[in-house]
């Protein structure tokens, strides 16, 4: 038997230690909110919005997606390679240096979205900022938040593109160039919120998968780009966009960056968005509201849905629902736990918990 050479695993064993250095300060430190404040608005979000800028000059495609697809080939195939040579040569040194550099990867990456990203989690969040609690509310209140979503979208909703099957069908392109405007007036309630420039989101080249696994969009830190299933209803893409855009804003919180990206939405001036943004409102509300009053949420129905709307959301269940599968099923498990993991206690209830803030923000005592 040839003898083992263990001295050139040395390095890839200095390289396990320094990423491991980095999460262990960053376990230490993320607990210190005004430390985490000052890194995310002094070096992690201006770090990103410039990569965001660079990387708007190449709007064709997502060098996220591309980034993210070559890590995954690359490793599948260092670790088919290692697994060759460990039974065709014997090469137990070789297949472990290469184990190691794995696995030295995998933890500069998730040092590196703990720093990057994970961060902007234990900063001060869009509530604490803007002053704004999601509270608890009323069932009436709740029901009179939802009514409005219907009503308004129900009148947006005759003022959109549509295609031969009465669904919604304004160019995405469009959708697109018109978004970095979005913000625009909700920047001026909440200046934190202003990002100048603004850049275009960008479309998924695999959007089917990121519907089978249950997702719309993704915001890439390593890049600063929103990206957006495409593949998903139309009809829900605007809000979708404006949810993405709101992660460039460092809103890290799902069930925050859905209220923020539903506001600028609906108060965007542009119809196009306004109507997406009344109509994932809705999905949101009528999903807190069905369950504790049916009754109330079939007369919203019977009194606000048009024709048209109607569709829209038959459309978007259908979508969904055939769709739905083991794999969304085990990918939501994997991100309630990301979630989890990140002090969002709800996990994944946070997309519904969003409610609270739309009604603090929409009711009759808001409005008042």
């Amino acid at each position: 038997m040839r003898k083992q050479n263990l001295r050139p695993l040395l390095p890839w064993g200095m390289a396990l230690v320094l990423p491991l250095v980095l999460l262990l300060l960053f376990e230490a430190l993320k607990g210190n909110q005004s430390l985490m404040d000052r890194w995310v608005s002094g070096v992690m979000a201006p770090a990103e919005q410039f990569l965001g800028r660079v990387w708007s000059l190449l709007p064709w495609f997502s060098v996220a997606e591309v980034l993210t697809a070559l890590f995954l080939v690359g490793s599948a195939v260092w670790l088919i390679r290692a697994l060759v040579l460990l039974v065709r040569e014997r090469a137990g040194g070789h297949f472990l240096r290469r184990l190691l550099a794995l696995a030295s990867a995998l933890l500069w990456l998730w040092a590196a979205v703990s720093w990057m990203w994970n961060a902007a989690y234990y900063a001060p969040s869009f509530q604490e900022r803007s002053g704004l609690k999601a509270e608890p509310c009323s069932v009436e209140t709740l029901a009179q938040v939802t009514a409005l979503f219907a009503q308004r979208a129900a009148e947006l909703s005759t003022q959109v593109e549509r295609d031969e099957n009465g669904l919604f069908a304004e160019s995405l392109d469009e959708v697109f160039d018109r978004g970095p405007a979005v913000y625009e007036n909700l920047a001026q309630e909440f200046p934190f919120l202003e990002l100048e420039p603004s850049v275009r989101v960008k479309p998924l080249f695999f959007s089917r998968l990121q519907s089978i696994l249950g997702f719309t969009g993704v915001y890439f830190p390593f890049t600063g780009e929103a990206n957006v299933n495409v593949d998903a209803p139309a009809c829900m893409i605007p809000a979708t966009v404006a949810h993405e855009m709101a992660h460039q804003r460092m809103v890290a919180s799902e069930q925050e960056a859905n209220f923020v990206g539903i506001a600028a939405a609906v108060t965007s001036g542009d119809p196009v968005f306004q109507y997406s943004g009344y109509l994932f409102g809705l999905v949101q509300l009528c999903n807190a509201l069905a369950p504790v009053d049916r009754d109330a949420w079939n007369a919203i129905v019977q009194q606000y849905f048009t024709q048209e709307l109607a569709d829209d959301w038959n459309a978007n269940n259908a979508y969904w629902a055939q769709l739905s599968s083991p794999v969304e099923e085990a990918a939501e498990q994997v991100y309630d736990s990301f979630l989890k993991g990140n002090g969002q206690e709800l996990g994944i209830r946070s997309y519904g918990a969003c409610v609270d803030l739309l009604t603090a923000y929409f009711g009759p005592e808001a409005v008042s």
